[in-house]
């Protein structure tokens, strides 16, 4: 902090822009190292992710030693004992799921081999059902990219595999402002002074231009696998998209921002279900016995979620929490417990080896796992070192009210960096808040941008992008994955930069 205050203070002549410059470079090196490993497509997400860590940690150093007054390397040895734990406890939260999820997929995988499970015709109306309905459903009651397996699951029950795969999986996370029953929203709300329901409402808004350009983006990746979409079903699909996106403001307004996503797309999905299938009693009972493990685990997370009585025993039950300001880990409450003990159950019924399923997981689940950890423990550096307060200072004594728009980028890289709205909120909230006070910006609107982009960027982290191309067996290098990938940020990011201008024309 008081790094950046100093910068601040001395920008008010040429020497102090530069100095302002310089700092805001200093601390985005790591982040334009990052991007362009990954863009060069000669390293992997792990290499380059390593790379950032490596160059943060050197970064952070160099900052926290020329703002010491005295014992700097005390002050790095500091640094480090408190943000290394801190960082590995975050990362547990995430690599929980990983390592949890992959072995559920690799359950159900020899549960099909046993012959249990089998394909159902693609066509374009069941695609949207999945990519819009059925994938951010799980997501919104689930979150921690659980959502993402499930969507793998019914991609591959349609004939869809490969990078095809990967890409309409990630629409997923495409309503993850309210993902994991919006604990990243609530988490951004209490940070900024507003209530969950007046932040949800908000990004609700700021929903629907990046909704529709998400689906323009979806009819291009379903024509790429193998599935054109007619232009009456274009028009069906923009019906079935604007009838979700007002169920999700009314649900804003009326309601619990918690419900906001789960009970639009419950409610469309079953309507949807009824109306495209029209089934009769063989074929639902069918339907249900296909996808079985996903209706428990569905049903499962969403009894410990929503039943109060459940969800207060086992939210504290064995609970850990070694950091205040960072979320408990209940054993029986996370979503990891429930993907093992269904998929235990799945392999058992199948009568698969269990400790082929459990290898071929850890084969599966290691890289992502690391990526994970390299990537969140970068973030944790970002923050303790006040670099990202660095930049924020050194922007707006350079820029002024331009430094407006970073909001989105900062939002797009902790979403990015992070692969959770929550910890990328807890990253950031603070610094975007601030700023709209220093610039007399609303400051609503700038969490609002701040949750929505950095919520749906997280659909391009590493961590998310790495476990599905684990689940999927992907041999294609990360570039390649994130050449064809990288559009999906374009709606999030216009739609904030659109939001910024707009609020900087008004004030």
């Amino acid at each position: 902090m008081g790094l950046g205050s100093a910068k601040t203070e001395a920008c008010g002549s040429p020497e102090g822009y530069r100095t302002a410059a310089m700092t805001t470079l200093h601390s985005l090196l790591p982040l334009l190292l990052v991007i362009a490993l990954l863009a060069s497509g000669r390293v992997s997400a792990l290499v380059a992710g390593l790379a950032g860590l490596a160059a943060t940690l050197a970064a952070s150093a160099t900052l926290v030693m020329g703002s010491a007054d005295v014992g700097g390397a005390d002050a790095v040895a500091a640094l480090v004992r408190r943000e290394v734990p801190a960082g590995l406890w975050l990362s547990w939260h995430v690599i929980a799921i990983v390592v949890a999820g992959v072995f559920f997929h690799r359950a159900n995988q020899a549960r099909a081999t046993a012959g249990s499970e089998g394909t159902i015709e693609a066509t374009p109306r069941r695609l949207f059902s999945v990519c819009f309905l059925l994938a951010p459903f799980a997501e919104s009651v689930t979150g921690f990219g659980v959502g993402y397996i499930i969507a793998l699951a019914a991609l591959r029950r349609l004939g869809i595999g490969g990078l095809p795969a990967l890409l309409l999986g990630l629409y997923s996370q495409s309503l993850v402002p309210w993902g994991a029953l919006a604990i990243g929203t609530t988490v951004g709300a209490t940070l900024a002074g507003l209530t969950p329901n007046e932040l949800g409402l908000l990004c609700a808004l700021l929903q629907i231009p990046i909704h529709l350009l998400y689906l323009a983006l979806y009819w291009r990746f379903a024509r790429e696998a193998g599935l054109p979409v007619p232009t009456a079903q274009k028009l069906d699909d923009l019906a079935w998209t604007a009838l979700l996106l007002g169920l999700v403001w009314l649900v804003n307004l009326a309601s619990d921002v918690e419900i906001a996503a789960a009970a639009p797309t419950a409610f469309l999905l079953a309507l949807r279900y009824w109306r495209d299938e029209r089934p009769g009693l063989a074929q639902a009972q069918a339907t249900l016995r296909a996808s079985a493990p996903y209706v428990a685990l569905t049903l499962a997370l969403c009894a410990t979620r929503l039943v109060t009585p459940l969800r207060d025993l086992l939210k504290p039950l064995w609970a850990l929490k070694p950091y205040d300001n960072q979320p408990a880990f209940a054993p029986f409450y996370a979503p990891g417990f429930w993907l093992l003990a269904i998929g235990v159950a799945v392999v058992l019924i199948a009568r698969a080896p269990l400790g082929r399923v459990v290898a071929e997981a850890a084969r599966g689940a290691w890289r992502a796992s690391a990526v994970t950890l390299a990537f969140v423990l970068m973030a944790e550096f970002y923050v303790g070192s006040g670099m990202a307060t660095a930049i924020a200072e050194a922007l707006r004594a350079a820029a002024g009210r331009g430094a407006a728009l970073g909001v989105p980028l900062f939002a797009a890289t902790g979403g990015f960096l992070t692969g959770s709205g929550a910890a990328a909120n807890a990253m950031l909230m603070p610094m975007e808040t601030a700023l709209a006070h220093a610039l007399a910006l609303d400051p609503a609107w700038i969490a609002a941008v701040q949750n929505s982009v950095t919520a749906n960027l997280t659909m391009l982290s590493p961590i998310r992008v790495s476990m599905g191309a684990a689940i999927l067996a992907l041999s294609a290098s990360d570039a390649v994955l994130y050449r064809r990938a990288w559009p999906l940020a374009l709606p999030p990011l216009l739609t904030g930069f659109a939001a910024i201008l707009v609020l900087l024309a008004r004030a």
